[in-house]
């Protein structure tokens, strides 16, 4: 086992450079030696169920093998971890940007150097190892930086640190939260002007936006106006904070805004000023304060925003219990709608909220049969739907919870969870009325309405049918949208004609018009409230209506019931096939992205939408490596954490085979599917999927499978069955038959397509020795042993090969093969006054070979060598 640890009272630089040390180590856990700092414990108040760090206490110490220290060298700074680094045996690597001191331990890999932050050495060795780091990551690595060097204003920054910050903020770090989590020193002089400031400060609440004016005066010019308008910005933690100071001849504004509804370079742009909308400034020569600060309030009253309220990103309806609900019953719907928590009412009147955990205890001490009201947390925190969504976070993290419900006088409406504030937070939320601002403008100028791309890169015919879907749901007074892999690939600009129909109303009764508009076949599952229609030209399009889905238990079918557009699309797979666009007239094109899809798409991500998505349907597991190595893109971190422990309860194995065919199938239709095999034995997926064969000894035929199919296309022996099925051969083809058997059993393989696994399995071999054997010069020979083969096998043949001459003569035998078929048939022996029988196949046999073999090549030389060949035959009769 190894751990990643740092020093004790850990600040931000010491938790930067555990994450980054994560990166490179990627199988080690993250322990925390004992305290935190403050700013680090807000900080983990909101990001705990993202990175997994671990107490002392769950550490067993004899089973650590290696101890990876980080802005630290010093067993004194890491408590009981000391223990640890002592013992002979500990394999240590240090990570540190302080200099060496007496009593600091080595270590077999040292990389000591001092600069700002520890941060940097390791965002250095990521950036020299080409491994890439998310939005999420790369803020997490800028607050150690920005935390260590007082934003590299501190003497001791070099120009690595800036580099290394230039690089995260490339990687889209988020600027707007680092500060939120830092602070720094102030000189005497500021601490003056600084106090000067918050005694003469003005609080307006404009558009709903509270903001700051304050101002001042000084007979000299002091530094760091910015710094002490970013000060009170945290002090005060409001929307947006303007100061306006009179310094020598000239008045300097500087404003720093929270939201994005605050744009400051907006703002200042009267006052000549400029920067960026979350922070800017204005020098005004010989102004007057108190005139300016006039001006500045109108001004902003001119262009502030509404800022993004709970009721924004708040979900509804809720998923609620009532008091009286037995705790048997409330953990069935929690596991029901993969929820960790659900509020408790009484009509529509919000009693309490009962946790997970609290249901979880209940159950273990077998009292399922109790009401929730015994165990519900009554005293709830809640928040009004029009709260800004920044003090619905600060209420989050003091009081340490996950959700909160939106009430309106004594009425739920609504929930906000840890997970709707962090996608405000990191930006990956535009909002359904918003565009949230991060400091990177490059990074979300994404269109909000993509009809241009749905123009260019779909049929006109496929147009059509949206078209006329938007116009029948007006009629109908529904709400009609294209949803799932459809958006995905339109926003990749890849092509794809599967087309999913989603309707907030009745899908059934849309696509019942849709058919007798457009002369289309229909078929209708009315349990699933869905429907397929088949156009003229084969095209078909499947109409659903908004449903959600749960799971009774893991790996089960799912149960639907009917629901609105964002749960239809949270019962999805990955936030990236969760995304829908508007069919509607009045915002055609429009993008609905409430789970961030189209973030994770810019930055290659696979996510899952919630912590149970892979144990309540595990064929996701195989579907995220698909897509992962179909797109060349990563399984998201944490994702990819639940995807392993998922794999390591074998959870693949309560699904049925029929499902896991489904999935693997599909895969062995993919131009990558050798990258998207040997990543199932990577993640240990294939021992469950693919009992008993051993993958290092099929890899090498996996990998060129693909190149070898396409080969003989171009040769004119392209597949013309089942696509799949030479990828099984060749998973196969080292297999014993017992294996083999079960496999082709365990995945219902028909009779015909086992007898061409089991075919490969009896003589493939035989076949490369024919093809080996220099000896063989008789084509008719070797076409004979070929075609013991199904054609299916030929693309395991090709790969097999390592010499190019081999292959070539495999080439020149199949050509072979397939231009020597006679021009006669059983017609001219017929003709010839012989019967019906096992001669005619015999004697076509025997021209086939001999037109192999060169020995006829005209039909009156077909018809001389039937002729010949059936007196012989009479003769031996």
């Amino acid at each position: 086992m190894e751990i990643i640890t740092s020093h004790t009272n850990t600040d931000l630089d010491a938790l930067a450079s555990m994450v980054a040390a994560k990166k490179l180590y990627p199988g080690a856990e993250m322990v925390f030696p004992g305290k935190l700092s403050k700013n680090v414990e807000e900080f983990m108040s909101l990001h705990k169920d993202i990175f997994t760090f671990k107490a002392i206490k769950q550490i067993n110490f004899g089973t650590v093998t290696r101890v990876i220290l980080v802005d630290t060298k010093n067993p004194k700074r890491i408590g009981k971890l000391a223990d640890l680094i002592s013992r002979p045996d500990m394999d240590v690597h240090i990570y540190d940007h302080h200099p060496w001191t007496e009593g600091d331990v080595h270590g077999s890999v040292e990389l000591v150097e001092v600069m700002g932050a520890t941060v940097t050495l390791l965002v250095e060795k990521l950036i020299s190892e080409g491994i890439p780091v998310t939005p999420l990551e790369a803020t997490i690595l800028a607050l150690g930086i920005y935390g260590d060097t007082g934003s590299l204003l501190f003497t001791s920054t070099t120009h690595r640190d800036a580099a290394a910050a230039a690089w995260l903020i490339e990687k889209g770090a988020n600027l707007g939260v680092v500060s939120e989590f830092l602070g720094r020193p102030l000189t005497e002089e500021q601490k003056e002007l600084l106090k000067s400031l918050l005694m003469s400060a003005e609080r307006h609440v404009i558009n709903g936006v509270k903001v700051l004016i304050a101002r001042s005066k000084a007979s000299e010019f002091i530094i760091g106006l910015s710094l002490l308008t970013h000060t009170i910005s945290e002090i005060e933690r409001l929307d947006a904070v303007f100061t306006i100071v009179h310094m020598e001849d000239r008045v300097y504004i500087v404003g720093r805004s929270n939201i994005p509804q605050v744009n400051t370079a907006e703002i200042l742009g009267p006052f000549m000023g400029g920067g960026h909308p979350s922070a800017a400034s204005a020098t005004i020569k010989n102004g007057d304060v108190n005139e300016l600060a006039e001006r500045l309030v109108t001004t902003i009253k001119e262009k502030v925003k509404p800022p993004m309220a709970a009721s924004d990103i708040m979900s509804y309806p809720v998923k609620t219990v009532f008091p009286d609900t037995t705790i048997a019953e409330a953990s069935k719907v929690l596991m029901r709608y993969g929820h960790s928590g659900m509020p408790v009412v009484e009509g529509l009147v919000l009693k309490g909220v009962i946790s997970r955990r609290d249901v979880e205890k209940a159950l273990n001490h077998g009292l399922g049969h109790a009401p929730v009201k015994g165990y519900m947390t009554s005293n709830t925190v809640t928040v009004h739907p029009n709260m800004p969504v920044a003090e619905v976070r600060e209420i989050m993290i003091e009081n340490d919870i996950g959700r909160v419900p939106v009430v309106e006088g004594d009425r739920l409406i609504g929930i906000v969870s840890r997970t709707d504030v962090l996608r405000t937070l990191h930006g990956q939320v535009e909002g359904r009325f918003h565009a949230v601002h991060n400091g990177q403008s490059t990074q979300y100028s994404f269109y909000n309405n993509i009809a241009e791309i749905m123009v260019r890169e779909l049929s006109p015919t496929v147009m059509g049918i949206l078209r006329q879907a938007g116009n029948i749901s007006r009629e109908l007074d529904v709400r009609v949208y294209a949803a799932g892999g459809v958006v995905r690939d339109l926003l990749l600009g890849y092509q794809n004609i599967d087309v999913d129909i989603v309707v907030e109303g009745d899908g059934i009764t849309l696509a019942t018009v849709m058919a007798r508009r457009a002369g289309a076949k229909l078929r209708a599952h009315y349990n699933f409230g869905t429907a397929e229609l088949v156009f003229g030209d084969g095209f078909s399009v499947d109409v659903a209506t908004a449903r959600v889905e749960y799971y009774e238990y893991p790996a089960a079918l799912p149960q639907v019931e009917s629901s609105s557009l964002r749960q239809d699309l949270y019962r999805r797979d990955f936030t990236i096939n969760a995304m829908a666009v508007s069919l509607n007239e009045d915002n055609f094109g429009e993008l609905v992205d409430y789970f961030g899809g189209r973030d994770d798409l810019h930055y290659g991500l696979v996510r899952v939408l919630y912590n149970l998505s892979f144990i309540e349907d595990p064929t996701r597991i195989i579907r995220a490596v698909r897509f992962e190595q179909r797109y060349k893109i990563s399984i998201e971190p944490q994702t990819l954490k639940l995807l392993k422990d998922a794999v390591q309860q074998q959870v693949l194995l309560k699904v049925s085979n029929d499902r896991l065919w489904d999935e693997l199938s599909h895969i062995m239709m993919e131009p990558e599917a050798g990258k998207m095999l040997a990543r199932l034995d990577a993640l240990h997926i294939w021992p469950q999927v693919l009992p008993g064969v051993t993958f290092w000894e099929v890899q090498p035929v996996l990998k060129g499978l693909h190149k070898s199919i396409a080969r003989l296309e171009d040769w004119g022996f392209g597949i013309e069955g089942d696509p799949w099925l030479p990828y099984i051969i060749a998973i196969l083809h080292w297999s014993d038959r017992e294996v083999a058997e079960s496999i082709c059993s365990k995945y219902s393989l028909s009779r015909r397509q086992t007898e061409k696994v089991m075919a490969t399995l009896g003589c493939w071999k035989e076949v490369m020795a024919a093809l080996s054997d220099s000896s063989q010069t008789r084509i008719s020979g070797l076409a004979g042993v070929i075609l013991k083969l199904p054609r299916e096998a030929y693309p395991l043949l090709l790969t097999v090969m390592d010499e190019k001459h081999l292959k070539q003569r495999l080439k020149t035998v199949l050509n072979t093969i397939k231009e020597s078929r006679p021009s006669i048939n059983g017609n001219y022996i017929k003709k010839l006054g012989y019967k019906p029988g096992p001669v005619y196949r015999d004697a076509l046999n025997g021209l086939w070979k001999a037109k192999m073999d060169g020995l006829v090549s005209s039909e009156e030389e077909e018809r001389e060598f039937i002729q010949d060949f059936l007196r012989k035959a009479e003769g031996e009769l």
